[in-house]
């Protein structure tokens, strides 16, 4: 008789990479709580295609993950639900302190005080800053240069003092730029406002947009335009529930770097849009933004070597076909 699968809790899964995560950990055979303010998550989402248990509150309401943690047999928290606008944690970095780490404690306090000592945590690339080696690995320093990365950095610390201190034993995720949807279409990407670059890309594509802006033309890379890894946010789900059995099966704290190892640069992305789509694609050429540095991508050996990781949609034009699936069929 094969034994059930134990029920995760997911903060953050009606959002964007949270959703996917859940669909993940489903397909894996675990249950699934949601707890989600619905600030930027998509209760349509969670009702019509993951149709998990959705509880509507916040992390930083410690009355409310005391009774979640007393009233079902949770055995680890997966953890999205953090802000994540770099331009809005700079203009409002209060936002994000109170929800990215004073949220991700008061979590972590009832965690302990629950006795559940799993903890799978959405970190970020925006951690280590400027790059000094490309690609980036782990032990690269983290030197952040916007309230956002500082947040996760500090929950990064907290999580090795609580290993330390109380035995929760985390792994945490720095990502470089989630990308696409999930491959049947159900699940994808849908921000208010959009910053990311492949659904403004596809707007522009579906008429909703006039043009996208390309920021810096004049950078030292091949077509002068900024290079980024790019990750199928499948694959990163997929990583998420590796992470999580890792733990299960009792491996310590540790960090993994989740990237595609290529970096793309935007004309390339637009390129390979074009493409994809068959539609012409205005672009405007703008000035550089401040704090863009002209490459970032990351090592991924790591989470390959440790956990066992083999990223399944590493070709731009397959992550863009994905997406475009999903924009076509919640916005065409």
């Amino acid at each position: 008789m094969t034994q059930e699968k134990p029920t995760i809790l997911v903060t953050g899964g009606a959002g964007y990479i949270g959703s996917h995560a859940v669909l993940a950990l489903q397909q894996a055979g675990y249950s699934v709580v949601i707890l989600d303010n619905l600030v930027y998550g998509h209760r349509d989402l969670v009702e019509m295609v993951l149709k998990a248990e959705l509880i509507v509150g916040d992390t930083n309401d410690r009355a409310l993950l005391d009774q979640i943690f007393a009233s079902r047999a949770i055995a680890a928290v997966m953890h999205f639900s953090a802000y994540a606008y770099v331009g809005e944690s700079v203009q409002d970095p209060a936002k994000y302190y109170r929800n990215n780490v004073v949220g991700t404690l008061t979590l972590l306090e009832a965690m302990v005080a629950a006795s559940v000592k799993r903890f799978v945590f959405s970190s970020t690339c925006a951690t280590y800053g400027e790059p000094q080696t490309i690609p980036i690995p782990e032990d690269h320093p983290q030197s952040p240069v916007n309230p956002y990365g500082a947040s996760k950095l500090m929950v990064e610390q907290m999580l090795r003092d609580f290993d330390h201190a109380y035995g929760l034993k985390s792994v945490y995720f720095r990502y470089f730029n989630a990308a696409g949807a999930s491959p049947n279409g159900l699940l994808g990407e849908d921000h208010n406002p959009e910053t990311h670059l492949i659904p403004l890309v596809l707007q522009t594509a579906l008429g909703a947009r006039e043009a996208i802006s390309v920021f810096g033309t004049d950078y030292p890379t091949p077509d002068g335009t900024c290079i980024r890894d790019y990750i199928h946010v499948s694959d990163l789900a997929d990583a998420h529930v590796l992470g999580l059995e890792y733990l299960l099966k009792g491996g310590n704290t540790d960090v993994f770097n989740l990237g595609n190892g290529n970096g793309f640069s935007v004309r390339e992305v637009i390129e390979a849009a074009c493409e994809v789509t068959g539609r012409e694609i205005a672009v405007v050429e703008c000035d550089r933004r401040p704090g863009d540095p002209p490459m970032l991508v990351g090592s991924s050996e790591k989470a390959r070597r440790v956990l066992g990781w083999q990223p399944q949609y590493t070709d731009m034009k397959e992550i863009i076909t994905h997406a475009w699936q999903w924009h076509q069929g919640r916005h065409g």
